[in-house]
């Protein structure tokens, strides 16, 4: 038997047996048991060589192999969690050169979007020339689609009618849909508000108003767009 077979003979046996006695006990022939009468005699015996089916691995050699053995598992078992913990903390916007103010807000908000905080305001031109604009839950947008073009500059985040808020000026179209993240209330008396479904705290996106409680607006300087407000929720919970 060469030493790569024997090493893995003895890695199949160490993986096999929990511990060594399991180890000696499948060794012990019922003939030993019945001449001995005594287990831990039958166990002593085997492991001096005395008794058992074949060539016995030492108990030195067992332990120290089932060390090793575990110590690879547990290693393996924490590559994994960290290959884990490093894929989710990989941020689309990571290592991009952004030019524009508002991209960088984005990237800036991007982690903390992971489980929905920011509500973003665009208003722009279509693809018709007409004006558009839309309330995005940043969050939303995140899951349901790859960032990595706009964030690369090969597309433009666009307002769409599946947006929080949809407005269209030339054809005063108006569309609403509430998303996982935040419910939309557009028959507010004091007009267009938004709840974040966790803490049922509003967002009131009346310029004239304050956001509300534990939310804030930023107005982003952009090239990109018309005009781009950002307000975000902070969680408390």
């Amino acid at each position: 038997m060469d030493l790569e077979d024997g090493l893995t003979a003895l890695d199949k046996i160490v993986t096999q047996f929990n511990t060594y006695e399991n180890y000696l006990d499948s060794q012990i022939t019922d003939e030993d048991l019945y001449y001995l009468e005594d287990e831990d005699l039958a166990r002593q015996l085997v492991e001096l060589g005395g008794r058992g089916t074949g060539k016995v691995v030492k108990r030195g050699d067992f332990e120290a192999r089932k060390a090793t053995i575990m110590a690879i598992r547990r290693a393996a078992i924490e590559a994994a969690k960290l290959a884990e913990r490093t894929q989710k903390k990989t941020l689309t916007s990571t290592s991009k050169e952004l030019q524009d103010n508002f991209l960088k807000a984005l990237a800036v908000r991007e982690e903390d979007n992971r489980n929905g905080k920011s509500v973003i305001f665009i208003r722009d031109r279509n693809s018709h020339g007409q004006q558009v604009s839309a309330y995005i839950d940043y969050a939303h947008r995140l899951k349901t689609e790859d960032f990595e073009p706009y964030f690369n500059g090969k597309k433009r985040l666009v307002p769409r009618p599946t947006d929080l808020s949809f407005y269209n000026w030339n054809s005063n179209t108006a569309m609403c849909n509430s998303t996982p993240n935040y419910q939309v209330i557009a028959d507010n008396p004091e007009g267009l508000v938004f709840k974040y479904k966790r803490d049922s705290k509003i967002l009131n996106v009346d310029p004239k108003a304050l956001p509300g409680d534990d939310s804030t607006r930023t107005s982003i300087d952009t090239e990109l767009y018309i005009q781009a407000v950002i307000f975000d929720h902070i969680f408390r919970g």
